[in-house]
């Protein structure tokens, strides 16, 4: 479909989330227009406007739902049975885990990440030259590119990949998928020194060069942006946590890392360094404003103080930390305290999928149930916190439908049974209680259509699953001929 410099949408409702409109304001018969990357309109439609929008644009002009047309009339704009709403942000997961959905389940943090990621990501490593030749590609690239169809398939329109062990060696795959996909990403660029691993271990000076070339190559990619991504605190020595937090205010960039996820390996780091994670982070200068703490399931009153202090984000992960049994951070008491906390889906191998519509309701529906008080966490709460705070916290133009803003939007389906009868007084409650996260019917992001009635735009879906088909089979082979790997965290310290 060829490019259009203006997009426009007619939807039956629509959810700005906006500041100047009002944060929980619900239109009827609501219209958004992009002009280039940025939100040109947003508001009431009325037929008087319609005429001028496509007299004035003319074969510049897309109009979502229309049969394309080299110039509309009026009455060409369909209203579409949908809620128009900012698209999804993702503030933590990993691209390279959509084939192993469903690998090694029912067990604890590091007994899956040896038995799966590692195992995965060393497959991937070393039989590179093998499946180059099969599919004539780089073999990142299936994975990478799963991963973008599934955030599209979601709503997910801005994202943040922790590009983790043997993944950290391969930006320029995901950059390329990501640019393919059309999609805004932040790349955590990982590293590892210590309790890990063997073979993706490094030196302080390896892990600096990395994201210095990363940098040089990428920074100037469009809608890609660097930052440092230490693995774990656990896998990254005090020493490593500096740098890469000096290197990060060179640049004035964010940092991301897993933190105290795991009970157990939480209860080991403490024992062993004398320091909770959160205590050994702080000695380091890792926390500021610019830090996002993925998980931080397993706090202590002083963890707490300490990230409220020092401004840092909690990413919380509710469909990975129930699966794996990490227990669940206590974020009512961190909101409480004023830490800024936003709700994630972490890679699909630990959650199954990308959701984030379900990752948000199982966040508030185990508060509720945890604290018995239904009042905790509504839905426009809910809402923010993968949208308009999520922008927030990863320094985003987007979250929200205002003039100005990145044209980020997704269009719900509103004529799936479950999601009948919505109206404006219940739009944002059907968003997350009632709608199963498969709706999403358009996606518009940067400008760029990539989602029209169900269907990719950018990406050619049947190659990308029956590819993902392929590896995930060809891994299984390799798994069930190779020796365990034990060597995370208090597994590799027991051995």
């Amino acid at each position: 479909m060829e490019e259009k410099r203006f997009i426009l949408s007619r939807t039956r409702l629509l959810v700005p989330l906006s500041k100047e409109l009002g944060e929980d304001t619900r239109i009827t018969d609501g219209y958004v227009l992009t002009d280039g990357s940025r939100i040109k309109e947003v508001g009431r439609y009325s037929p008087e406007r319609g005429r001028e929008i496509t007299a004035e644009y003319g074969n510049e002009l897309l109009v979502l739902g229309a049969e394309p047309k080299d110039t509309y009339s009026e009455e060409d704009i369909p209203m579409l049975d949908g809620v128009a709403l900012p698209g999804f942000i993702k503030c933590h997961g990993h691209d390279h885990e959509s084939p192993i959905i469903g690998i090694s389940k029912d067990e604890p943090l590091v007994d899956w990440l040896d038995h799966t990621v590692n195992m995965f990501t060393g497959f991937m490593n070393t039989r590179r030259d093998e499946l180059t030749r099969l599919f004539g590609k780089s073999p990142n690239l299936i994975p990478y590119f799963k991963a973008r169809l599934d955030d599209l398939h979601y709503g997910i329109t801005s994202c943040l990949v922790n590009h983790t062990s043997f993944n950290k060696y391969r930006v320029d795959d995901l950059v390329a998928a990501n640019m393919a996909a059309g999609s805004k990403m932040t790349i955590a660029v990982g590293s590892a020194d210590q309790n890990y691993e063997p073979r993706v271990l490094e030196t302080i000076k390896q892990a600096v060069e990395r994201l210095e070339y990363c940098q040089k190559e990428f920074g100037d990619a469009e809608r890609t942006e660097i930052i440092p991504g230490p693995d774990q605190i656990f896998s990254n020595s005090p020493a490593m946590l500096s740098a890469l937090k000096k290197w990060a205010d060179r640049y004035g960039k964010l940092v991301h890392v897993h933190s105290s996820e795991e009970p157990e390996t939480t209860r080991w780091f403490t024992e062993q360094y004398g320091k909770t994670p959160i205590e050994m982070a702080e000695s380091a200068g890792f926390l500021d404003s610019r830090t996002l703490l993925a998980h931080q399931c397993n706090s202590t009153d002083r963890d707490l103080e300490i990230i409220r202090d020092s401004g840092a984000t909690v990413v919380h992960n509710p469909l990975a930390n129930t699966i794996i049994g990490d227990g669940m951070p206590p974020i009512i008491r961190m909101m409480e305290m004023g830490i800024p906390v936003v709700i994630s889906t972490d890679g699909a191998g630990a959650a199954d999928n990308q959701n984030i519509i379900n990752a948000a309701r199982l966040a508030a529906q185990y508060q509720k149930a945890y604290h018995r008080d239904a009042t905790l966490l509504p839905s426009l709460t809910l809402l923010k916190m993968i949208t308009v705070d999520a922008a927030r916290a990863l320094r985003l133009n987007a979250g929200c439908l205002e003039v100005g803003r990145d044209a980020d939007f997704i269009i719900i389906d509103l004529k799936p049974s479950n999601l009948v009868p919505s109206r404006a007084d219940n739009i944002i409650e059907n968003i997350i209680w009632a709608a199963d996260g498969n709706e999403v019917q358009w996606m518009v992001a940067n400008g760029l259509l990539l989602r029209d009635d169900y269907r990719s735009v950018r990406l050619d879906e049947k190659t990308v699953k029956e590819e993902t088909q392929e590896l995930s089979e060809l891994m299984i082979e390799f798994r069930d001929r190779t020796e365990e790997i034990v060597a995370t965290g208090i597994r590799g310290e027991q051995n």
